[in-house]
Formats: structure tokens, C-alpha cells, sequence
């Protein structure tokens, strides 16, 4: 056998140990808190213990976002920072959207309306928190991108694993997570249950078994928020919750990979 058909014997073979595709396990529920809590608590657990908010990557586990941390100074009516839960909070999120920007809404503390009720006054009557008091949204848009790094760091990584409680999602298929490879591929699309009435919640988690997922795009509801917007289906988001963000690996790694392969087949030839 020749040198060439040995490396060419290597490439077969890392592509052969390449993970096959498996369906993604699903987790969703919709109503008041306390009839999402189980599938949020089922998605956590699956993802392993919770991880501390600091800078680094461990080997296992989740992380999570409540968004109620966040300081009056960066939210409303002050625009929430989309790399806050990088840099301030290492969580290993950065988010980006098409519109201008993003919001984390108000406490009652501060004297600013809750609930977005600063976007419009209606608002406080039609969403809910499942951890109170603050929610999320994007401004200008109902995309929000969710790009992941190992936390503190700009390393990029991936996660396994995603979710995201939602409140007043009232028609079906309006509110959708998209998952991408790290070839920026998408890989699934996924609806989140829908609900009769105001204030009330969705849960939505994905965990995949062999996928890396190195971006999620929410679209949540399709009307984004205003002061007259009541007539489509608005929709903010609460909790995130998500499996601990991976480092990802340097395109050299495959190819020593491949070179050690070479080496084994070479040295039984040679035998």
C-alpha cells in the first residue's frame, strides 16, 4: 500500500468515527409557572449540576440566565449590554440582532414601569416572569442571536443543549429556536407550545446527543414591541438555560488526528 492510500486510509477513518446524527430530545410545556416547572427542571437536570457565573469552561454541567442580577444602570430604559453575560457575568453569552439593540425590564424599585410597561402601558398586563422580576427582549426586532465563547474569553464554543422560557406566546409556530452547527448550518428548527391568554408562560429546551451547536436564533412572537403594538403576537423572553459552553476544537487537532492514524497503519504495514 502506498503512502497516499495510507493517508487517504486515515481521512476514511476520522470520517467514519465522525458522531452519526441522532434526534434531539425534546423538552416543552406552557401555562403558569408552576405547570412549566416540571420540563424545566427535567431540561436542567439532563444538562448536569449548575455551574458557578465565573470565567473558564468546565468539563460538564449548565449554565444559566435569570436576567434578575441585572443592575438598574443596564436596564430599562437603558439598553442591556449583549455581551453583559461575557464580560460582567461570565456565562459564555454574547447576543447580537438585527434591530437596535436589547432591553432587560425594570424592578419596581427603580420607578420605571415593569414588564416593558415603558414600551407600552399594556404590556405589564399581558406578560409574566417566571423568575421575577426581570425579563428580556430585543428592540427593533423579534430575533435574538445567541452566540457562545467559553466564558470571559473571546474563544468561541458550543453548547449542547438549549432552552428558554417564554411568556404570551399566543399563536402557534410564532415563536421558534433554529440551532447551527459550527459551520453555521442549521441543524433544526424547533416551536414552542402555545398558550391561551395573557400572562402566561412556554418553556421550550433542546438537548442534542452528537450535534455541536455553536449559534441559536430565537424569533420570539412576530410583532416586535411598541408603543402601538398589541395586535400581533408579542412575545419576551425569561429564563435561559443552557449546557456548559465548549471549547472549540482548532482545526489542527483533525489533522493530527489524521497524521496519527497514518502513523498506526503505517507502523502494522511495516510489522
Amino acid at each position: 500500500m502506498r503512502v497516499s492510500q495510507i493517508l487517504q486510509a486515515a481521512v476514511t477513518t476520522v470520517t467514519l468515527v465522525t458522531p452519526v446524527s441522532a434526534a434531539p430530545i425534546v423538552f416543552q410545556a406552557s401555562g403558569n409557572s408552576a405547570g412549566i416547572q416540571g420540563q424545566v427542571d427535567a431540561f436542567r437536570a439532563a444538562l448536569g449540576t449548575l455551574n458557578a457565573n465565573v470565567a473558564g469552561s468546565f468539563a460538564s454541567g449548565r449554565r444559566e440566565i435569570n436576567w434578575d442580577g441585572v443592575p438598574d444602570a443596564s436596564s430599562s430604559p437603558n439598553s442591556f449590554p449583549p455581551n453583559f453575560f461575557n464580560v460582567n457575568s461570565p456565562r459564555g453569552t454574547v447576543f447580537a440582532t438585527p434591530g437596535t439593540g436589547f432591553q432587560v425590564s425594570a424592578n419596581a424599585a427603580s420607578g420605571t414601569p415593569i414588564e416593558f410597561g415603558n414600551i407600552n402601558p399594556t404590556y405589564p398586563t399581558v406578560f409574566t416572569t417566571f423568575s421575577a422580576p426581570r425579563l428580556f427582549t430585543a428592540i427593533g426586532s423579534t430575533i435574538t442571536d445567541v452566540n457562545f465563547f467559553v466564558p470571559g474569553s473571546t474563544l468561541s464554543a458550543f453548547t449542547t443543549g438549549f432552552g428558554a422560557v417564554f411568556t404570551d406566546v399566543n399563536i402557534a409556530g410564532s415563536t421558534t429556536i433554529q440551532f447551527f452547527d459550527l459551520g453555521n448550518n442549521l441543524i433544526d428548527t424547533v416551536t414552542a407550545p402555545a398558550t391561551a391568554g395573557n400572562e402566561m408562560l412556554s418553556f421550550l429546551g433542546v438537548q442534542f446527543t452528537t450535534e455541536r451547536i455553536g449559534r441559536v436564533r430565537i424569533t420570539s412572537g412576530n410583532q416586535v414591541l411598541g408603543p402601538g403594538a398589541t395586535t400581533g403576537d408579542v412575545v419576551v423572553m425569561d429564563d435561559f438555560i443552557y449546557a456548559e459552553p465548549t471549547i472549540v476544537p482548532e482545526p489542527s487537532t483533525l489533522g493530527l488526528l489524521g497524521i496519527g492514524l497514518a502513523g498506526l497503519l503505517l507502523k502494522r504495514i511495516r510489522a
